[in-house]
């Protein structure tokens, strides 16, 4: 639900990496290039035999068996690899256990995850090398899995003199004692900080004297190594000219010029059988990961991408088979979420019941108690939070108003090994607010400025069940809200049943359209039709499809079939141009579920001084509510706004009939402008409640409106948006042109010029805004265009687009000079004249 929200380590990261934020999608694992600390190289005269195995593990060593054996000698951690762990691959994942304070970092937060694979060295050594997945090939006995493999040398980080081997009565090597503890309590990236993280924390050198391990566990399908590492950091600089700073200043590193974090790294076995890939279909909305495939037979280079999903399978043949006559049966592994036992305990059952919400999903693909959460059991030495065995919802002590669900998942096949939700103290001020401004006007208990434990408890509930569907593998479904028709969003006995949108999965949050009249009680989103269909279509088991392939097909149809119902269809969170893949947004009509919207904002605004306040307090509290009631009144303006030049994206396969793209009809776009016009541009002084503004504000609003009116005129032209309008009605004059927008907003912007009114300053103001962009139109320079598959560039001066907005300033200039010899208020006379005067500059520079 939630993505992190940008605190300043964040916003340095984009900064650095220029890239947007998202939602959730697939994660790609990447080879550093640069260089990581390891056991340095020894010469073959300096190198030291093995030893006999009780010389070096001796009866002073205390021994953990698991998956690795450990062993500690005195404060060293010699480590037993097994001769059958040889070439199979581990997964490594690295999680922060204690951070320094102010970092926008906490305990519990993933720091990086690779795929690791033992093997021996040529010359009495082991070598542990990373493993990445970019192409495969299938055929391993062909000439093409060579010249994969020519092209995929995967990097070593660690080179490991055997200390001694484990054998057997027979005489045979079974193990291989290790001495890892340079890579444990050094600075090797692979299991600590990456180059990126370092700057943006500001850190510089690893401080080898105040580093250490300080704990190891074994267990029988992964090894747990916690270790503490000390960094120097960049001191302060005093710069006497602005610049921009990347890093972020600690405060412990500013009081003691170093940090100490605490890291823990989980060494877990993969199967040693992947579990069978999910094809990807682009029409159920899973994470996915992808590599590329040379076969020996193609003619071409293929990608094979998959869902990313838990491994759900029958505890055996008999149960199997009920399971395909219909009956519900237990999975062989459940899905289990810890909750982390640094959550407040008023709020532990509702984020279980979030969790265990998802369970009505799971029987929709023929599971019962496949899911459910659990609380973090006291005084249990063999578990562990960092532990990756164990999927745990985190609590951080955080200001950041959020909550993210990550998982991690096996490269080679999308399955999900565990997950820890990230879950932020201050997202309970977050949902406050959405609640109270979007519900408020229906439900009395919204109107206060502290909610109490039940309904903040149900708060939490929704967004437990939101996250705990991204660790699914589920993506959000931004489109699902707009199956639902506006005007059911008022009718109580189907929202009742449905709910205001078909997936919790979407960004719909509350029923913020049902009116106080409707007697509406159901706001909150839950599990819908979307959620079971999607869980059905993911966690189903097909016992007798015999590969990916066959169980493509039988999914493709099951998809088929599912998408004749408008209610079960993924709307993609990344589309530019649907207007129904929106986020904030509910119902299939922007401008009639806008329009009640505004009803229930203008019920509120006279409230928020009675619901805000608290002796004693300022008036902050205040001012936060104003800022998210005008939120919320932008958010409908962008809902609006991007029907115009909208174009519909219906997943389609060629066995689906209908195109995949079609043009948003023309009335629902001209409807999108004499909505704006009408609650925008047309001054919405109902939002100028001096009663309010007078106890946060100096300003009376005007520049505060005007700032909205440009951000949304600024989106109506632009570039991408214009490209469309011109292309669309190029293929047919029943589409929506640039012309007509442009006439339309003249229409509503300059309405006064008709009646030869006066012209307020609001008004003045979002004239002289339309000119100015209308002139900057007469040279436009260049746009990037996005579509599905990429983007590209166009140079807008070479299109219809100068043409015509010299057309319509030339119109707009004379019906200014006609208005001007009429107009009786001097203000406006001086205005219209003003106007003239830059449009003739413009058209006719000297």
């Amino acid at each position: 639900m939630l993505q992190k929200q940008l605190t300043l380590l964040i916003s340095c990261l984009l900064i650095c990496l220029s890239q947007g934020t998202f939602a959730q999608s697939k994660k790609k694992k990447k080879s550093s290039k640069n260089p990581v600390t390891a056991v340095e190289a020894k010469s073959p005269d300096s190198k030291k035999e093995p030893k006999p195995y009780k010389k070096v593990i001796d009866s002073t060593a205390v021994t953990q068996r698991g998956l690795i054996d450990v062993h500690k000698i005195d404060n060293k951690y010699l480590f037993e690899i097994p001769e059958t762990l040889l070439g199979s691959e581990m997964m490594t994942i690295t999680r922060y256990s204690k951070t320094p304070a102010g970092g926008g970092i906490f305990g519990g937060e993933e720091i990086n995850r690779q795929v690791v694979r033992w093997e021996k060295g040529p010359n009495k050594n082991i070598l542990l090398r990373s493993i990445t997945y970019v192409i495969m090939s299938p055929d391993e006995d062909k000439p093409m899995a060579q010249a994969v493999k020519n092209s995929t040398s995967d990097p070593i980080i660690g080179n490991y003199d055997i200390l001694a081997y484990k054998k057997d009565e027979t005489g045979k090597i079974t193990g291989y004692v290790l001495d890892l503890s340079s890579t444990f309590d050094g600075d090797v990236q692979t299991f600590s900080l990456d180059p990126i993280k370092k700057q943006l924390l500001n850190i510089q050198a690893f401080q080898k004297d105040r580093s250490f391990i300080s704990k190891v566990s074994s267990y029988p399908i992964n090894t747990e190594i916690r270790s503490v590492k000390t960094f120097a950091t960049t001191p302060p600089r005093i710069n006497t000219t602005p610049t921009p700073k990347i890093g972020v200043d600690l405060p412990s590193a500013l009081d003691a010029g170093v940090v100490t974090v605490e890291m823990n790294t989980s060494m877990i076995l993969l199967p040693k059988k992947p579990m069978r890939k999910r094809t990807f279909d682009a029409r159920v909305g899973y994470f996915a990961n992808q590599y590329g495939v040379f076969e020996e037979d193609s003619q071409k280079s293929d990608k094979e991408i998959f869902a990313v999903r838990w491994r759900l399978e029958p505890k055996s043949a008999e149960d199997a088979q009920k399971q395909k006559k219909g009956e519900l049966i237990e999975p062989l592994k459940p899905i289990v979420y810890y909750i982390d036992p640094a959550t407040p305990e008023k709020w532990k059952k509702f984020i279980k019941q979030g969790i265990d919400d998802w369970q009505i999903a799971f029987e929709h693909a023929g599971w019962k108690n496949a899911i459910r959460g659990e609380y973090w059991p006291e005084n249990d030495p063999t578990m562990s939070l960092e532990d990756a065995r164990f999927s745990v919802l985190r609590y951080f002590a955080a200001e950041i108003q959020n909550a993210y669900g990550p998982n991690v998942h096996d490269p080679r096949s999308g399955e999900i090994l565990e997950s820890h939700i990230g879950w932020y103290h201050n997202i309970m001020s977050l949902l406050r607010n959405w609640y109270l401004i979007q519900a408020s006007a229906v439900d009395p208990a919204a109107r206060s400025k502290k909610y109490d434990d039940n309904l903040m408890g149900e708060l939490i509930r929704f967004v437990s069940s939101h996250e705990v569907g991204h660790t699914l593998g589920l993506r959000h479904n931004m489109g699902a809200s707009s199956a639902t028709p506006v005007e059911k969003l008022r009718d109580k006995d189907f929202q009742e049943k449905n709910g205001h949108t078909s997936s919790i999965m979407d960004y719909a949050r509350f029923n913020y359209v049902a009116q106080p009249e409707d007697g509406v009680k159901n706001l909150f989103p839950r599990i819908g039709d979307y959620d079971k269909w999607a869980i059905k279509w993911g966690y189903s088991y097909f016992e007798d499809t015999k590969n990916a392939a066959e169980e493509k097909a039988f999914l493709n149809e099951m998809t088929k079939e599912a998408y004749k119902n408008r209610r079960l269809w993924f709307g993609t969170e990344t589309s530019p141009y649907d207007p129904r893949y929106q986020t904030e947004d509910i119902g299939d009509n922007a401008m009639r579920a806008s329009e009640y919207g505004i009803k229930n904002l203008k019920r509120i605004l006279p409230n928020l001084l009675e619901w805000s306040k608290e002796d004693g307090e300022s008036y902050a509290e205040l001012d936060n509510l104003y800022g998210a009631l005008t939120g919320q009144f932008r958010r409908y303006m962008g809902h609006v706004t991007k029907n115009v030049g909208g174009i519909y994206d219906n997943p389609k396969t060629y066995d689906m009939t209908g195109n995949q793209y079609e043009v948003v009809p023309k009335s629902i776009q001209k409807d999108a402008v004499t909505f704006l016009n009408t609650q925008l541009f047309t001054t919405p002084k109902w939002l100028l409640n001096q009663d309010v503004l007078s106890k946060i504000n100096p300003e009376n609003g005007v520049e505060s409106i005007k700032g909205m009116q440009d951000a949304t005129l600024t989106s109506l032209m632009a570039g991408d948006r214009i490209v469309r309008l011109l292309e669309t009605s190029a293929a047919s004059k029943n589409n929506y042109s640039v012309d007509e927008l442009m006439s339309d907003l003249n229409k509503g912007i300059f309405s006064e010029l008709k009646s030869n009114s006066s012209i307020d300053m609001y008004r003045r103001n979002i004239q002289k805004l339309y000119v100015d962009k209308m002139i900057e139109l007469l040279k436009p320079g260049t746009t990037t265009v996005r579509s599905a598959s990429a983007s590209r560039r166009v140079n807008l001066a070479q299109t219809d687009l100068p043409s015509i907005a010299r057309g319509q300033l030339l119109n707009l200039k004379n019906d200014l000079k006609m208005s001007s010899t009429r107009m009786t208020d001097r203000m406006s006379k001086y205005h219209v004249l003003d106007l003239i005067s830059r449009i003739g500059a413009a058209l006719d520079p000297k």
